[in-house]
């Protein structure tokens, strides 16, 4: 649609730029001016609908008409405007732009949901409101607004899934909630889905005050609830009981324990000069051509003086062997996806950055619903395709050719 350059010209005459914007400038007068039009007619076409039809039989009433207007402040993106609502004789129109109860344009919503999601607390929401535009909005309003939000999540939350997923990355974060009048540290459970397209999907959130076999046992129960039958690899941050409750929910799915991690927990053990030696020692074990292979390397690591110099090393890589070696039967297209849960750890500093700025949440919903808004703020970074996903994929039709969808 083309400006008519001298209608704008017109409209600027007698006035400085800095009349463009503010309470009293000619965007907000531009807004009023239209939404009146696109009101009156709303008004035109509800009156016109009214009269096609015809009256109930026995009935002669008279028809529908214009009965004046109403004056309604309705906050907009640049401030608030009086608008002059349309009324009708008969009392039956109701508005499409500016429903009757609303005192908000959908867009101003939008921003104040945007900024929540960012991580902006509501009295900075409430600075930036003033500031920028110029009149007060109350914490109770923010609050009201974000909390439209929560019946979207609980949908979210209980929305059907897919049959079967290829790869499902699962970690935790930590955040303080507050329950009971005090402040604890909560576990909230994360689940990040490879599609059988290559796409990502974060298949939920779960709260848990602590993590253990029946927290868990309760996640994979409500991911086989929603319609999950099959997961082919699951990759998880060596949490403690999760491999054998994945095992009992779904039997068929190989765990894969996340190798970065068993690596930073054994750099722990070392002393700042020999780390260098630990990892190269290390890494002969997790680079094997296979399994065997890898068992004779970690067998010389533990025959060598920087295992009996850090003997807590090796019994944790022993103690995980099972979930450490499954990755080993791939190709490297393969390897490089699933040997560490990298993917799922992005994604977790993305929502940390979003929690970071409250010092705790008043309830588990608070928090779901700041996530949930986090994540969707951010989909166009971790919902992107897996790269190489058409080699894995080739390599996964071979290995899981009876389960793979799509094979």
């Amino acid at each position: 649609m083309s400006i008519d350059k001298d209608l704008l010209d017109r409209l600027m005459e007698g006035r400085s730029p800095g009349d463009l914007f503010g309470k009293e400038g000619i965007l907000s007068e531009l807004t009023k001016a239209l939404a009146e039009r696109a009101l009156s007619t709303e008004l035109d076409e509800h009156l016109s609908e009214e009269r096609a039809q015809e009256p109930p039989e026995g009935q002669n009433q008279p028809a529908n008409r214009r009965n004046g207007s109403s004056r309604k402040t309705v906050t907009t993106d640049t401030g608030k405007v009086v608008l002059d609502i349309p009324r009708d004789r008969n009392g039956t129109f109701d508005p499409v732009l500016i429903a009757k109860y609303q005192r908000r344009f959908p867009e101003f919503d939008t921003k104040i949901i945007s900024m929540y999601a960012r991580g902006m607390t509501t009295r900075e929401i409430q600075g930036h409101i003033e500031e920028i535009y110029g009149f007060e909005a109350s914490p109770s309003l923010i609050s009201a607004i974000t909390d439209t939000v929560m019946q979207e999540v609980t949908a979210w939350q209980n929305r059907p899934l897919e049959p079967c997923y290829p790869v499902v990355f699962m970690d935790a974060i930590r955040v303080n909630i507050r329950s009971d009048g005090a402040v604890s540290n909560k576990a909230v459970f994360v689940a990040l889905a490879i599609l059988p397209d290559g796409t990502r999907d974060v298949l939920g959130l779960w709260f848990q005050a602590n993590e253990g076999a029946k927290f868990w046992a309760k996640v994979l129960s409500d991911l086989r609830n929603r319609g999950v039958q099959d997961i082919l690899i699951a990759v998880v941050d060596g949490l403690k009981g999760f491999p054998q409750a994945i095992e009992a929910a779904f039997p068929r799915t190989q765990v894969q324990t996340c190798i970065v991690h068993l690596l930073r927990h054994s750099m722990s053990f070392a002393s700042y000069k020999d780390r260098k030696a630990v990892a190269a020692a290390l890494k002969a074990v997790y680079t094997a051509v296979d399994a065997a292979a890898a068992e004779a390397a970690l067998t010389e690591f533990e025959a060598s003086d920087l295992s009996k110099r850090y003997p807590a090393i090796a019994p944790s890589w022993r103690r995980a062997w099972n979930e450490v070696i499954p990755f080993l039967d791939y190709p490297p297209e393969v390897r490089r996806l699933i040997y560490t849960t990298n993917a799922i750890e992005a994604l977790n500093s993305k929502i940390r950055r979003a929690v970071r700025t409250r010092g705790h949440f008043p309830s588990d919903e608070a928090a779901a619903k700041l996530i949930y808004l986090a994540l969707n703020a951010t989909s166009a970074e971790w919902k992107r395709s897996v790269r190489e996903w058409h080699a894995v994929k080739s390599q996964l039709a071979i290995m899981f050719e009876e389960r793979f969808p799509l094979a």
